[in-house]
């Protein structure tokens, strides 16, 4: 098993997940974050600190694409260990559907 992240967290971007993982397997993208499904010790503590409700388990029904999708850009974007703010319009942006019509390739700063 491991936890992902999924489009809820996409122009959100609350880092607090960051400051709570012990093994420092979420990587920074330029408008959210994911978990490199091969590092995540499944420990399951960043999912409560996620207010986007954006971590999920895999074991949850069809969560096979954001396993593949966190790998994909776990592998291409920076780590990030440590907490920032949020993007300026994630209290507003907070449980918005098609929000995957908003998501960037770019990478993060990652620190």
């Amino acid at each position: 098993m491991t936890y992902i992240v999924n489009d809820n967290c996409i122009a959100c971007k609350y880092t607090d997940c960051v400051e709570v993982c012990p093994v420092d397997c979420f990587y920074e993208g330029e408008n959210m974050l994911v978990i490199h499904p091969d590092e995540c010790i499944d420990c399951g503590v960043c999912e409560p600190e996620c207010p986007a409700d954006a971590i999920r388990p895999d074991t949850e029904p069809d969560m096979e694409k954001w396993v593949e999708f966190n790998r994909k850009y776990s592998e291409a974007w920076p780590v990030i260990i440590t907490k920032k703010d949020p993007l300026p319009n994630a209290d507003e942006m907070d449980g918005k559907e098609g929000k995957m019509e908003l998501f960037s390739e770019k990478p993060g700063e990652g620190g």
